[in-house]
């Protein structure tokens, strides 16, 4: 037996770092490589309602050749492993459910924003799942298991995990929204500070998180569609159900994206007029003194002539020149802004 303090991110020599029977008691069994090639040895020997989950550490590079050679996984699970193309989708092959999920890693931070792939084969009989770094929702899924959570099928393990990643992101927008809240009181408040930044880059994981974890539409449709015979109904509508559960968080995520949108056109909007109202200052300041300097200019000028150069009062009155034509200037300044 695998002791539960050793499986947190480790793996074993074939690379597992999980296993459990289903259907051979209430609360699912754990398993260690061992038992779990035992097992499928003679799978046909067990009841028919006992299914395995093994989950393996796909950075173990004994992962992918103890799946090939004893999981019996279809080819286009393997291929699904080495291919370029991360969407998260649901498919069907050889009478097989290949799912690529992308997820959030187990210490995810709207800061970091980091995301990883899940692959998955799911079976009547067997469910092997694979990922190269730590995820959050399949360590939800294990911990459910391990405190006595009913999984009576292969493919409710499988909406199981689409609904504790549902809640994963349902928390994610939920800390989103509060961070989107606390930069709207700012605005409110009339404090600016980085938050058109902040907003900027909260927008930009939320619209990378949408992408990545929505699932195709086509390929999901075709399997409700036309799903395999050892699906039950009842599964089938599960799964269905938890698709649209899905859709109505990234539909949230959404909304949130729009709100942020609305946000950052307002303090746009506010750093535009600030900026507006500061020329407006500076501009005035240059027509108030643009008489002084135009006539401080013409009178250092070092050439013969220079008006009242010998006169006793001849400061005093480029000085009365001077605060004239200031006044003109600003009470012309004024009456064009109250004409605006």
């Amino acid at each position: 037996m695998i002791a539960s303090s050793n499986l947190n991110y480790g793996s074993d020599q074939s690379g597992l770092i999980w296993g459990f029977v289903f259907g051979r008691d209430e609360r699912a069994t754990l398993i260690n490589s061992a038992d779990a090639l035992a097992w499928l040895k003679n799978h046909e020997q067990h009841s028919a309602h006992e299914f395995i989950w093994l989950h393996f550490n796909l950075s173990n590079t004994a992962s992918e050749k103890w799946i090939t050679e004893h999981a019996g996984v279809a080819e286009e699970f393997n291929e699904a492993l080495h291919d370029g193309s991360r969407s998260t989708r649901i498919e069907l092959a050889d009478n097989t459910l290949i799912a690529v999920v992308n997820d959030v890693l187990h210490n995810f931070s709207l800061d970091s924003a980091d995301i990883a792939t899940l692959w998955l084969s799911v079976t009547q009989r067997v469910v092997i799942s694979a990922r190269r770094t730590p995820l959050k929702s399949i360590e939800r899924l294990r911990q459910a298991v391990e405190h006595g959570d009913t999984i009576r099928s292969s493919v409710e393990l499988l909406v199981h995990l689409l609904r504790d990643q549902a809640d994963v992101l349902v928390k994610i927008v939920r800390d989103a929204v509060a961070r989107v809240d606390k930069v709207e009181d700012n605005l409110l408040a009339g404090r600016l500070n980085r938050q058109r930044g902040d907003l900027g880059a909260l927008r930009r994981i939320l619209v990378r998180l949408q992408r990545l974890l929505a699932p195709e539409p086509a390929a999901l449709f075709r399997l409700l569609q036309k799903p395999p015979v050892w699906v039950a109904e009842l599964d089938t509508q599960e799964l269905r159900q938890s698709t649209e559960e899905f859709s109505v968080v990234l539909s949230d995520m959404s909304s949130l994206q729009e709100r942020i949108k609305l946000l950052q056109e307002e303090i746009a909007a506010q750093v535009n007029e600030e900026n507006s109202r500061s020329l407006y200052v500076l501009t005035i300041v240059t027509v108030l003194a643009l008489p002084i300097n135009i006539i401080a200019g013409l009178l250092g000028m070092n050439v013969g002539g220079v008006p009242l150069a010998e006169h006793e009062y001849g400061f005093w009155i480029v000085a009365g020149i001077v605060a004239t034509f200031t006044v003109v200037a600003g009470w012309f300044v004024v009456r064009k802004q109250n004409q605006d």
